[in-house]
């Protein structure tokens, strides 16, 4: 029998390399914390993992979490006397075909924007550090010195004596069967020798996550996938410091292990474990091999490293990792349940991950807060489809299949499709919509014309609806379009508190009178931009909310939970009660003052207002607001009446012009305009007198809100960022990451990237970063952005690119 505290503040279940370092850095920080394992320590999947470290991800915060783990396995060896295994022998990135280099260089480029040192070499540099390979077919490759590999047991094993060392208690071959929970508040933790009284409880189970937390209403979007990788016997003139190497047009990875190789895979067809749950007692447990499976990742590893065919081969391991739909990892705490958090799902890279996840679930637990932004891995990214487990599935294994193909820009999942559906959507798709998906929803990204086929062609230079888009872009500028929004995210809180605990919540000003409308920010303590969004006011105790697709479940849990105590108000998400319709542009009031009764003009229903309006016998919510710089309004309206207020819409808008358009378009519409964007460029890293919002700040008044403090210090200390507008030449194409240099020094990246078809130039954002940074700084600079390896000049703006003189919007 295990021998168990009766109490501790958190708890943590699961004693891999993610529990061990969540363990580790809590301890450290003095916090009183036990670990349990069921089994032993690793036993789950951290035993069998291959033990790559990379570091480089498109975010720039999990790059940075990546780093930390680099950094915490190069010196928790020499604080705990045990071996790692750890080597920095950096990583290596081959490239085989023309599209496949332009990738690499532009991952260069986004290691060179996040700090990162990362050398584009020819083959026979990228053959000098990595003798065994053929490279015939590579075109080029990348070396990133700081990278490495570790023993993933060893590594653990390292993190749970500093644990121990720190005051942790481990406690192995302990299982935990329940929680107590009373009134939606953790209570215990209950294992099969006894009760530990706790706060909090931490999630680090691996693929057994998914089944516990739901047996308490948290969900957890993962499934098990077979994961295969061969070890060789030595093989002769292997070298020991041999950087890893990833081969992604070969869908192969290699790691030099005891003078032989490991080679592993992702294969474009995986296999799903447990389909019908996982096994009684699996523990240091590994599944039969699957040589058949696994050869044509042989056969391709052979046309790499010829000295396969001759060496032999120790052992083939199949073991079970746990995957998620979109390839990033879980962390954080539930939205369902108070001090509930989670650090799951890795995706074959927890090992890479498991020092900055373990440091940053700590924070998160200790503080209530992440260190950074991590809202790429935030398990408030998911929603309503990832509560099937077939579904997710499905969306998963196409996910695992696209480990090594290319990284295109603007690419689409095709798997679990389609899913949510706008009541337009067969209506949208008979006249040419090329669809998007955002938390299940079909979206109109843009609309083929004749001639022209509704599908896209991926490249890395302008795609086959660079034309398309083009058009809808400019019949919103001079005539009108109309946008399917209906996957927008709405909540309505209501009740006698609801205004006061919204003027706490919101940075702006809604304590407006009934049909005006807000546009403002939610901002946590240190003044970071946690929600971005349209406020409006329908009646004395009632508020209705619209928020971006993809936000939908955190800023719902965002709102809710800074609701002050004691406050009598209540949030409810009517997302799937309204569907939106968006006419935008100049002969828009025409358009919809020929469909209703209501008086439209400026006068009567100006700018930041609501007003319910009759069209074709639908009561329509209707705001005025925009997104794309032109005047129209959002139309929001009970989602059975869609089809006969779309049918009103585009009757009376075809002498005027009137189309549909689609995402693609609202967002070139929006750079030109210098929209922000919320979860690129700003988050809860970015406040609003550096993304330059200070104007949506109700610091006149002497209302307090959640974050006053940090912003008021901020607009009288200043700002060590500011957020910039960039433009290039057309022939430049501009995604998102490219390195920014101000007078030749690196200064910062873009946060968003794309091209305005009105002003005819590439646009990017991004923050321009220096100590005391201010608008005379931003724009006295001589700018460069490095894209794909390759520095090009550009010119930088801090007003609007496009403006049709805001009369024109707000008249």
């Amino acid at each position: 029998m295990a021998d168990i505290p009766s109490a501790a503040k958190t708890v943590i279940i699961g004693g891999g390399i993610i529990g061990c370092s969540t363990a580790y850095h809590l301890a450290k920080a003095g916090e009183e914390v036990v670990l349990l394992e069921r089994k032993k320590l690793t036993s789950g999947t951290t035993f069998h993992a291959a033990g790559l470290v990379g570091q480089l991800r498109s975010n720039a915060n999990i790059t940075q979490l990546l780093g930390y783990s680099v950094e915490l396995y190069n010196s928790i060896e020499a604080e705990t006397g045990l071996g790692t295994g750890w080597k920095m022998n950096g990583g290596l990135r081959l490239a085989c075909n023309a599209e496949r280099w332009t990738e690499v260089k532009r991952q260069a480029t986004t290691a060179h924007s996040f700090g990162l040192q990362m050398d584009l070499l020819t083959p026979q540099e990228a053959q000098d550090l990595w003798p065994l390979m053929n490279v015939d077919d590579v075109v080029g490759a990348a070396f990133m010195p700081t990278d490495g590999q570790a023993n993933p047991s060893d590594i653990t094993m390292a993190l749970a004596k500093g644990a121990r060392m720190a005051g942790a208690r481990i406690v192995e071959d302990c299982k935990v069967t329940d929680l107590e929970i009373d009134k939606g508040k953790i209570r215990a933790v209950i294992t099969e020798q006894g009760r530990i009284e706790c706060e909090k409880v931490v999630l680090c189970a691996g693929q057994w996550s998914r089944d516990f937390a739901a047996r308490f209403g948290v969900n957890v979007p993962l499934v098990s996938m077979e994961h295969q990788y061969m070890v060789t016997e030595p093989i002769e003139g292997m070298p020991k410091n041999l950087p890893t190497l990833r081969d992604p047009d070969r869908l192969t990875y290699y790691k030099e292990e005891v003078g032989g190789l490991v080679m592993g895979g992702y294969e474009a067809n995986p296999i799903p474990w447990a389909v019908e749950g996982i096994p009684q007692g699996f523990h240091y447990s590994l599944l039969d091999a699957n040589f058949e499976h696994f050869e044509p990742l042989v056969e391709l590893a052979l046309g790499r490293v010829p000295a396969l065919e001759t060496a032999g081969i120790k052992t083939l391991t199949n073991g079970p990792e746990s995957f998620t739909p979109d390839g990033n990892f879980i962390i954080g705490e539930a939205p369902e349940l108070a001090n509930f958090f989670v650090g799951a799902g890795f995706n074959a890279f927890g090992i890479a991950a498991g020092g900055g996840a373990g440091m940053a679930l700590a924070e998160w637990v200790r503080n209530g807060e992440p260190p950074f932004d991590l809202w790429s891995a935030d398990i408030r990214r998911f929603g309503r489809p990832h509560f099937d487990t077939d579904w997710i599935r499905t969306r998963t294994v196409e996910a695992y299949g696209k480990h090594y193909t290319m990284d295109w820009p603007y690419e689409e999942h095709a798997s679990g499709r389609p899913n949510r559906l706008s009541p337009l959507y067969q209506n949208l798709k008979a006249q040419g919509a090329c669809f998007g998906e955002k938390l299940g929803w079909e979206r109109p990204n843009w609309f083929a014309g004749e001639g022209e086929t509704p599908g896209d062609v991926y490249s890395f230079g302008r795609q086959n609806w660079f034309d398309a888009v083009g058009r809808e872009h400019r019949a919103a500028r001079e005539a009108a379009v109309l946008f399917d929004q209906s996957s927008f995210a709405k909540f309505a809180l209501k009740g006698p508190d609801a205004l006061a605990a919204l003027d706490w919540i919101c940075a702006n000003d809604v304590d407006k009178p009934v049909g005006t409308l807000t546009y403002t920010q939610m901002l946590n303590d240190h003044g970071g931009i946690e929600c971005d969004l349209t406020v409006a006011r329908v009646a004395e105790e009632e508020f209705y909310i619209v928020t971006g697709t993809g936000f939908a479940t955190h800023d719902f849990d965002w709102i809710s939970r800074n609701i002050p105590e004691g406050m009598n108000c209540q949030l409810f998400d009517i997302t799937s009660a309204n569907a939106v319709l968006s006419l935008m542009g100049p002969k828009a009031r025409d358009i919809l003052q020929s469909v209703t009764r209501a008086d439209v003009s400026n006068e009567a229903f100006p700018f930041g207002t609501i007003k319910t309006a009759g069209i074709a016998g639908c009561p329509v919510q209707a705001l005025r607001v925009t997104y794309v710089g032109e005047l129209g309004w959002e139309l929001h309206l009970p989602v059975e009446y869609a089809v006969n207020v779309y049918d009103a819409l585009m009757q009376a808008g075809e002498p005027h012009g009137l189309q549909n358009a689609g995402y693609r378009a609202i967002e070139s519409l929006r750079l030109e305009k210098g929209y922000r964007a919320w979860g690129s460029d700003i988050g809860p890293d970015h406040t609003p007198f550096e993304a330059g919002l200070g104007w949506a700040v109700k610091l006149r008044k002497n209302t307090p809100f959640r974050g006053r403090e940090a912003v008021e210090a901020q607009k009288s200390g200043g700002v060590d960022k500011m957020l910039a507008g960039f433009t290039c030449d057309p022939d430049v194409v501009l995604l998102g990451r490219e390195t920014l240099y101000r007078d030749g020094e690196r200064v910062g990246w873009l946060t968003s990237g794309g091209f305005g078809y009105t002003v005819g130039k590439s646009i990017g954002y991004g923050y321009v970063r220096g100590k005391g940074v201010t608008r005379d700084f931003v724009l006295s600079g001589a700018y460069e952005l490095e894209v794909a390896g390759e520095r090009v000049p550009c010119h930088v703006h801090m007003a609007p690119l496009y403006d049709p003189k805001m009369e024109r919007v707000k008249a």
